[in-house]
């Protein structure tokens, strides 16, 4: 199966400085130049200015015609998925049908008491969350007796314009998660953090998890992020990327220099083949830096050696 390529949305945009028409026009070039879709994550709370993921994903929509558009990855637990429900359901209308949803536990790191939530009990959240988000989203009414929520003939309309809903990725990096992707999702996404090696491990748990499932692989994809800079200068292009990443991530400095691929587009372009040779059947280009200009020499000097 050839890989297909994904680009991410810019969302780190300092107090005042997003350009309406500067997104405007990169995302209709992202549109033009053939990219599968254009995928948003989420960062709540953190020094770095990231935009809000559904925000940013709807003003997407509304400037392509074409391009899906995904998420990579919600932390499932800190949200109420009834009211997640709601705002994917309308994003996927107004859309027209273009969304791609992905989901995770997020770990049991998280500031779950920030947003109401016990981390004891995070994965449960997570499962439970997942099952009546599902139901709102492809049942008239919903009788629904969990052990954190609870409807009574509740109903949600409209319904996502894909029928019967939106695929769902599942973020992973564990083997009991890596099992549970393959139970209650339609992909596995491979984060940015992790190395390519990290990735081809995860893979082969997905892929034995399948086999043992008896379901048919053809129908649950599998992708992974990729933190990125292409400069022809290797040396500047890695302290860009190591900047931006100690930017988003904070922590030690460098200690995610490892996860991502930059320097020339031949050293790029290589990087990228490692991944799909690990089992990424959808690559998520992800820029570190100058997105525009990053968008355009990864399809016209990276993408094409891939091919």
């Amino acid at each position: 199966m050839a890989t297909s390529f994904a680009i991410s949305i810019p969302q780190l945009f300092a107090d005042g400085s997003f350009d309406p028409a500067g997104f405007r026009g990169y995302m209709e070039r992202a549109e033009a130049l053939g990219f599968e879709s254009a995928w948003a994550s989420e960062q709540v709370l953190g020094p770095a200015p990231v935009l809000g993921p559904v925000e940013t994903m709807t003003y997407a929509a509304a400037c392509t015609q074409r391009l899906r558009l995904g998420f990579a990855v919600f932390v499932f637990p800190l949200h109420n998925p009834v009211h997640l429900a709601k705002s994917l359901s309308t994003l996927d209308q107004l859309s027209r049908g273009r969304v791609e949803v992905g989901v995770s536990t997020g770990g049991p790191s998280r500031p779950f008491p920030a947003f109401g939530a016990d981390r004891s009990t995070f994965v449960g959240r997570f499962t439970e969350g997942l099952t009546l988000m599902n139901a709102l989203w492809t049942e008239p009414r919903v009788d629904f007796d969990g052990r954190f929520w609870r409807l009574e003939g509740a109903s949600m309309e409209p319904k996502p314009f894909q029928k019967p809903r939106p695929p769902v990725w599942i973020g992973a990096g564990q083997p009991s998660s890596l099992r549970r992707a393959v139970r209650l999702g339609d992909g596995f996404i491979g984060a940015g953090s992790t190395t390519t090696e990290q990735f081809a491990e995860h893979v082969k748990v997905v892929r034995a998890a399948l086999a043992e499932a008896g379901r048919d692989s053809s129908g649950f994809r599998i992708a992974k992020r990729v933190y990125l800079g292409v400069d022809d200068d290797p040396e500047r292009g890695g302290r860009r990327v190591e900047a931006a990443l100690d930017e988003r991530y904070g922590g030690p400095p460098g200690r995610l220099a490892s996860v991502a691929v930059s320097g020339p587009p031949a050293a790029v372009a290589r990087g990228l083949r490692e991944v799909a040779d690990a089992g990424a059947e959808l690559i998520l280009l992800n820029p570190m830096f100058d997105d525009a200009e990053q968008m355009e020499r990864l399809a016209a000097e990276v993408v094409p050696a891939l091919g």
